[in-house]
């Protein structure tokens, strides 16, 4: 397929090796990547007064003559023309222009136009380096509407605008893949005349997100994304593998060694994974759920259930403490089968990392748990059949693709949400996969959120005495660990200083810097019940479990993101008995901040904070980027377009005929053919 939108950046008139280069550092490799950088804003230069009506501040476009010019001889004091209309003088000044520049674009006595903002110096006006200067005998176009691009270092905006103009006003024709009909429903250009209106608007809300033009772009990057999706669960479906054994026996025994019921909820996605995994087609599934829903201990019987002498399961998790936590509770709920139980992680020596490696790759262990290193190149597996991976948000459509090849084609993948799943966020990242939710907790959550200001600390003090004295545990959650000459935040260190003065109780403090001995150590002594207060990081939002903690405080609360609060807050209450959670927030708390902590206070819901946190942080904030650094979205706005999400599934799913070769040139001005070349490959 050619086509000279995909040609290299440096066919672009206007573009040498210096530019080339420039626009490199801003991944603009290409015709099309120059294309698809749509302007962020416009210019108006419709504001075209006499020289009596000007008006500091604003963009004006004016129609003068040169009378005098004003090249000083002393270095570095800028070059002027004197211009005047009938109406009055301004001065058009120049920094690091050339006279004979000068002298070429406003000749003296003849007519000029020029753009650019008007300011005032020493009680003239003036316009300094003005965007556009044209003489008006030559058939000039100056636009009224201009694009206005974010600033490319090294390149002035007027080579920036020169290019763009060149280039989207020659775009190569191409075959529109929607039909007609669609368009005209949506009352669409095509794909051409939508870019080009992008780079050359003819109205301030061209360039508007909800302009028809922008949508065009919009929903055909959404519809090249879902495109992927569906091509992906359409070749799933096409997996044939064995149907797993049900170790119906092992599953009722941990069932009857639990000190609870599992929920209805739990019961329903058990039994609906359970049907997946005795299927003989491939699972790839999302388990989500709110806090303390209890998805681990479903994971956990999931893969007892399927587990013999013969196969593996591996569970990665995100942190190495949760990874020793989940290997001593599976150890506990197995301790009476001889399905063998090991744990990876960094922090083993090299001959003991080397010794389990040969394991796992011996078939000699079934059940291996660790962090991301598990899935490294030089981990071989003799028969993985499932795969369970916690806190799935870092992992984009690439990274689940990579993970299966770890196992063969009939390798069962179960990604568990560490938060809910916003609705939009289901549609844009996991739409070749099947959602699971458990909705129902296994106990009512009794926790109470306070929010206090840092200068009433000493009633949180007060209020903390209280809590040990009738036997309560307690986090106390710092953002970073030294304190910060930028960042005016309490850290873990002068915190801890500061409770050993004021509480007479045993205090320790973990983060992520320790070693995993001395993690180890301080996490068993606080489970325990040694340790009464626990200093800590934000490397507790994830898993950390003991039910004796029923109180919290976050310091500068207002630094978190919801979902992240909630996560925090959820390590307590996790008995059923009554919990309380402290916000501490500064004094010089944002808007959006105060937002965040009335949410958080107002709320438990996990299902309805994470819809919240992605209203106030974006899209972009809540999913972060892939390993890459590349965006999942250039043009959409997943918050802003949900209609057009909506809009793209309902086209895929009713579209009978559905052909994904139509969309070949579609896919790859969006990227998504690499995908569909690992899955080809894969």
């Amino acid at each position: 397929m050619k086509n000279s939108i995909f040609e290299n950046i440096d066919k672009i008139k206007g573009i040498g090796p210096k530019i080339k280069k420039k626009f490199e550092e801003k991944n603009i490799f290409n015709k099309i990547d120059l294309l698809l950088n749509l302007p962020i804003g416009s210019i108006d230069r419709r504001f075209c007064p006499k020289l009596d009506q000007l008006e500091v501040g604003k963009i004006s476009t004016i129609f003068v003559k040169g009378i005098r010019y004003q090249f000083p001889r002393i270095r570095n004091l800028p070059n002027k023309v004197i211009c005047e209309d009938q109406f009055g003088k301004i001065d058009i000044v120049f920094f690091n222009s050339r006279e004979s520049y000068i002298k070429q674009i406003i000749p003296l006595n003849q007519e000029v136009v020029i753009s650019g903002k008007v300011n005032l110096y020493k009680n003239k006006y003036q316009i300094t380096n003005p965007d556009y200067v044209q003489l008006v005998e030559s058939n000039f176009d100056i636009k009224k509407i201009m694009a206005k691009y974010s600033n490319i270092t090294g390149v002035s905006e007027k080579t920036l605008q020169k290019i763009y103009i060149n280039e989207s006003s020659n775009i190569e024709k191409i075959d529109e893949w929607h039909d007609q009909r669609f368009l005209e429903k949506m009352s669409w250009l095509n794909w051409n005349e939508s870019l080009k209106r992008l780079h050359n608007p003819e109205n301030i809300n061209d360039i508007d997100k909800n302009s028809i033009y922008f949508e065009r772009l919009a929903f055909d990057e959404i519809y090249s994304n879902l495109i992927i999706f569906n091509e992906i669960k359409k070749r799933l479906k096409k997996i044939t593998k064995v149907p797993k054994k049900i170790n119906e026996e092992i599953v009722l025994k941990i069932l009857q060694s639990l000190n609870f019921t599992l929920t209805d909820d739990q019961k329903e996605v058990l039994a609906v994974i359970k049907k997946d995994l005795s299927s003989d087609k491939k699972m790839l599934r999302v388990l989500q759920g709110d806090v303390g829903s209890g998805k681990t201990i479903v994971s956990l019987i999931s893969a007892a259930m399927i587990i013999s002498n013969n196969n593996q399961v591996a569970l990665m998790v995100p942190t190495e403490i949760l990874a020793n936590q989940h290997y001593n509770l599976i150890k506990k709920i197995l301790h009476f089968s001889k399905i063998k139980v090991d744990l990876l992680t960094s922090k083993l020596t090299m001959k003991e990392q080397n010794s389990l490696k040969k394991k796992i790759e011996d078939g000699e262990t079934n059940f291996i748990i660790g962090t991301h290193s598990l899935f490294q190149d030089k981990i071989k597996f003799k028969q993985l059949d499932y795969i369970i991976i916690d806190e799935q948000h870092k992992f984009g459509v690439q990274q689940r693709i990579n993970l299966s090849t770890k196992g063969n084609d009939g390798t069962d993948v179960l990604l568990m949400s560490a938060t809910p799943i916003p609705r939009t966020l289901i549609l844009t990242k996991y739409g070749d996969m099947d959602i699971s939710t458990i909705k129902n907790k296994p106990f009512k959550n009794k926790t109470l959120t306070i929010l206090k200001p840092e200068n009433k600390l000493d009633e949180v003090i007060s209020f903390i005495k209280k809590k040990i004295e009738i036997g309560d545990q307690v986090y106390w959650v710092c953002p970073i660990i030294e304190e910060s000459e930028i960042l005016k935040v309490n850290s873990v260190t002068k915190r801890f200083d500061y409770l050993l003065k004021n509480l007479n109780v045993e205090i320790n403090f973990i983060h992520g810097q320790l070693s995993k001995e001395e993690k180890d150590k301080i996490m068993s002594n606080f489970i325990n019940n040694k340790t009464k207060i626990l200093l800590s990081t934000t490397i507790i939002e994830v898993g950390i479990d003991n039910p004796n903690a029923n109180t919290m405080v976050i310091e500068n609360s207002e630094r978190f993101g919801l979902s992240q609060l909630h996560q925090l807050r959820g390590r307590i209450g996790r008995s059923g008995k009554e919990a309380h959670c402290i916000l501490l927030y500064s004094n010089n708390i944002s808007e959006t901040g105060k937002k965040r902590i009335k949410i958080m206070k107002e709320s438990n819901d996990g299902f309805y904070i994470s819809e919240e946190d992605l209203k106030l942080r974006g899209f972009g904030d809540i999913i972060g980027t892939k390993q890459s650094g590349e965006k999942d979205f250039t043009i959409a706005d997943p918050l802003y377009h949900q209609h057009l999400f909506e809009i793209a599934q309902s086209e895929i799913e009713t579209n009978k005929q559905f052909n994904i070769s139509r969309y070949e040139l579609l896919l790859k001005i969006f990227k998504k053919d690499q995908i569909l070349n690992i899955i080809d490959t894969g």
